[in-house]
């Protein structure tokens, strides 16, 4: 069974070469039934058969079953775009995520695949299986592809795969020089946003944000796909967190915080101009003009109709949520906005999904505001274009406005924490916990956090359709850190041991003219680099962590490995290792960059109650490493609080972050200094 489970990945090898060619390192070819095979090829499906399968490595039998029905998601034409955010989108992929799930097992499943591959447009295909993969029973543990080595054309410049089509078909495979990817190639120094083009297209922050709405689907027929532990307030907390860390970047390259998307009828300021190719399409991602503003959508092709008042009824209807604690249901009745599941509910609303409370009155307010911005500079569809970066998870973040469109989701959801009682001593406190100190080790000065590029390679080999085979490396250039650990020093006054769970967060003192902030601007800036359980014994203790170990983080193998390093078989304790559960923020962007001169920032720690924190549940063998932005695949969230606990609700009592400390945190004031230059990885400085 293993092998019927890992010939399943290789529908990721060449995502548009048809599944009878020759896939993966090792020449496997499917060998299909012809009545499988499109009506272009059936005519000649036996001398196809014979030319792919007389020098494969090994032949892969397909088993004839009865197709289920793909008329639905057949609807989506082979070489569009597809987006997630497009409502009769996601109908499709809905449909064809449910049939995937239902097949009896692996080789029903290979089958259906198999059919699908020939007809099905690429990228839902390899959403859907994706999505399908990490949640049948028989198929987890399997390790999936990034998604930027299956589609590296919606991570880079298009220059790339010129040079790469033409260095794989002179070189040959052992002997081929990496292709360097131009950074910063979307504008020049004249337009400021450019600074942190750095944070906005990175490949690692883009397939993080792809691969999270990979594991929290919208629309499934089984409820179970969707409705996951504290799912809405996952949305809300990752989003808040990603906003935090652009502001933070901008500050240290002399910007100011992102001023948010909230007048739907004025302009929005900048443009993007993508500059990047979509190899199934054919077609350049279109650019969005300076001064672009949205319009009222009518565009029959994706079955959307929709007006720009609409967004403000949802809008208008949320925030009177927000006013009066209570959501209203289909029924007419009003669901309280209690504290412990209120920014659940609200995230599941704003991210519409089958698990909203209500969708049709609260609407899709989230989705559609990237489907109204993807698609401004065609509404209706008379150029006959597609949408732009907005509309696409794996690409939405290279642009300015979707931090202006999250920063303002982001302020409604902090609406209903202001709302929320201040946490007092009972929920701050730790009694008989003391933490003296907390400091930074590594790198030289002390408490001083080291950042500098780095260039590194991804394998473009298994996304280059229709080009010889073997492994085309390209190197790209992203902010790095030097690794250090944390200090914590803690007292335990009382008589025995307890376990402490370790909160640790780093934020700016002073905004962008060099004024301290205030403690509620502040605690909104906190961005979390760590949480983990450890025990305290009595009297004094000296807890260290290395930064490597972060609760928020994956490591840059989880992002960029070659999958052909993988071991073999999936049973072994290797490949459970190795296993792909890539979501998480990428450990290369853990640290903002700073500045030459040393950006000054404060280190947080609390140690609170892991008993009052802890959820009684088994993780053995689960891919549990970056939980704090991710979550953990088919358990509960493994931590109670609220996340971003302790800063996620105001305290009115605290006018800077010292009026907030309790003896159980500590701050130590320290300094993230960049220098411009650049390192091979592999080199630590």
């Amino acid at each position: 069974m293993s092998d019927a489970k890992n010939n399943l990945l290789l529908f990721f090898d060449r995502p548009s070469e048809p599944c009878f060619m020759q896939k993966g390192e090792e020449k496997a070819v499917f060998e299909i039934p012809d009545n499988y095979y499109p009506e272009k090829y059936q005519r000649v499906s036996n001398a196809i058969g014979h030319r792919f399968g007389s020098n494969a490595c090994r032949m892969i039998p397909i088993r004839n079953i009865a197709l289920p029905n793909l008329d639905l998601p057949m609807e989506l034409p082979y070489n569009e775009q597809f987006s997630l955010f497009v409502p009769k989108h996601r109908k499709l992929a809905g449909r064809l995520i449910d049939i995937f799930m239902g097949m009896r097992d692996v080789e029903d499943l290979q089958s259906v695949c198999s059919y699908c591959q020939l007809r099905i447009n690429p990228y839902m295909f390899n959403y859907c299986l994706s999505v399908a993969i990490l949640h049948r029973p028989d198929t987890k543990g399997l390790s999936i592809p990034t998604f930027a080595e299956s589609f590296p054309d919606k991570f880079m410049d298009p220059k790339v795969f010129r040079q790469a089509r033409e260095v794989s078909s002179v070189v040959p495979s052992g002997a081929r020089m990496p292709i360097v990817i131009p950074s910063n190639y979307t504008a020049s120094d004249a337009e400021p946003e450019q600074r942190v083009a750095y944070f906005r297209e990175d490949i690692g922050t883009n397939l993080h944000h792809w691969h999270w709405h990979l594991v929290y689907p919208f629309d499934a027929a089984d409820r179970a796909l969707v409705n996951k532990d504290r799912r809405g307030e996952l949305f809300y907390y990752m989003h808040q967190q990603m906003i935090a860390r652009f502001n933070i970047e901008r500050f240290c390259n002399d910007l100011k915080k992102v001023e948010t998307y909230s007048d739907f009828r004025g302009p929005i300021k900048e443009g993007y101009f993508p500059k990047m190719d979509s190899q199934v399409a054919s077609r350049a991602w279109p650019p969005r003009f300076a001064g672009t503003t949205i319009r009222d959508l009518d565009r029959p092709v994706d079955q959307i109709r929709s007006d720009v008042s609409e967004l403000e009824t949802w809008r208008d209807r949320f925030l009177q949520a927000i006013e009066n604690m209570s959501v209203m249901l289909p029924n007419g009745r009003q669901l309280p906005l209690d504290e412990e599941t209120g920014i659940d509910v609200l995230g599941n609303l704003m991210e519409s999904s089958i698990i909203s409370r209500n969708r049709p009155y609260y609407g899709d307010l989230h989705n559609m505001g990237h489907v109204f911005i993807s698609y401004s500079h065609d509404p209706d569809h008379r150029h006959l274009e597609q949408f732009g970066v907005m509309g696409d998870s794996a690409t939405a973040m290279r642009d300015p406005v979707f931090y202006r469109w999250h920063a303002y989701i982001d302020d409604i959801f902090h609406l209903y924490k202001y709302k929320l009682t201040p946490y007092g001593n009972d929920r701050l406190d730790f009694p008989n916990i003391r933490v003296s100190s907390v400091s930074i080790e590594g790198g030289g000065t002390p408490n001083t956090l080291n950042t500098l590029w780095e260039q590194s390679t991804v394998d473009l080999g298994r996304g280059m359709d229709f080009t010889p085979r073997g492994s085309v490396l390209a190197r790209f250039t992203h902010l790095q850190h030097d690794e250090y650990n944390y200090v914590v020093e803690v007292n335990n006054t009382g008589g025995s041991s307890v376990m402490g769970m370790f909160r640790i967060f780093i934020a700016p003192t002073v905004d962008e003219s060099g004024k301290p902030f205030s403690f509620d601007e502040q605690r909104k800036l906190m961005i979390e680099l760590d949480k983990f359980s450890q025990g305290v014994k009595p009297g004094n203790n000296t807890i260290r962590r290395k930064s490597i170990d972060s609760s928020v983080t994956i490591p840059y193998e989880r992002t960029f490995r070659n999958q052909a390093d993988r071991p073999a078989d999936p049973g072994t304790a290797g490949a459970a290792e190795f296993d792909f559960c890539g979501c998480g923020w990428p450990h290369h962007m853990l640290v903002p960059k700073g500045t030459t001169q040393g950006y000054p920032m404060v280190l947080f720690v609390m140690v609170s109650n892991w008993n009052d924190d802890r959820v009684e549940q088994d993780l053995v063998g689960l891919c549990n490493d970056a939980a704090s932005y991710c979550g953990i695949r088919d358990r509960k969230y493994p931590d109670r609080r609220a996340m971003g606990f302790p800063f996620d609700r105001p305290a009115p009592a605290a006018t800077t972050l010292s009026d907030f400390l309790r003896p159980n945190m500590a701050v130590r004031d320290c300094i993230v200094r960049f220098t411009d230059g650049t390192r091979q990885r592999g080199q630590q400085g």
